[in-house]
C-alpha cells in the first residue's frame, strides 16, 4: 500500500487506527450505531425522547467521559455545546480504535515471540 506521507509515525498511527481487523470491526459498529440513530431520529415518531443516541455514547465509553468532565469543568451545562459533544465523540472513537490497533499489535508480537510471557516471568 502506498504511504500517506514520508513520516513513519503518522503512517503507524493510521495503520493502527484504520488498518487492522479489530479497529475495523469497532469502527463498523460505531457506523452502524450512527446510522441507527440517524434513521431513528429522522424517520421514527416518538411520543417522548428516544434513547437511541445512548448506543453511540456506550460505544465511545470510557473516553467520552473525559470530554463530559472537561465540559463540566469549563462551566458548560450537560456536557457542553453540541459541537463539543460531537467532537468528543469523534475523538473518543478514534482514540479507542487506535488503542485496539495497538493492543492487536502487542498480542501479535507476544504470540510470534513464542510462549514467553510479555513481562519475562
Amino acid at each position: 500500500m502506498k504511504r500517506l506521507t514520508g513520516h513513519p509515525h503518522l503512517n503507524t498511527l493510521v495503520r493502527l487506527t484504520f488498518r487492522n481487523p479489530a479497529s475495523l470491526i469497532y469502527l463498523g459498529l460505531v457506523l452502524a450505531a450512527m446510522l441507527f440513530v440517524a434513521v431513528d431520529t429522522l424517520f421514527v415518531a416518538h411520543e417522548d425522547a428516544s434513547f437511541s443516541g445512548v448506543w453511540l455514547f456506550l460505544l465511545a465509553a470510557p473516553t467520552i467521559f473525559l470530554f463530559f468532565l472537561g465540559g463540566s469543568l469549563a462551566g458548560a451545562e450537560a456536557g457542553g455545546p453540541a459541537w463539543f459533544l460531537v467532537l468528543g465523540l469523534v475523538v473518543s472513537v478514534l482514540v479507542q480504535s487506535l488503542a485496539l490497533g495497538w493492543f492487536v499489535r502487542l498480542v501479535r508480537r507476544v504470540g510470534s515471540a513464542g510462549s514467553t510471557h510479555p513481562q519475562g516471568v
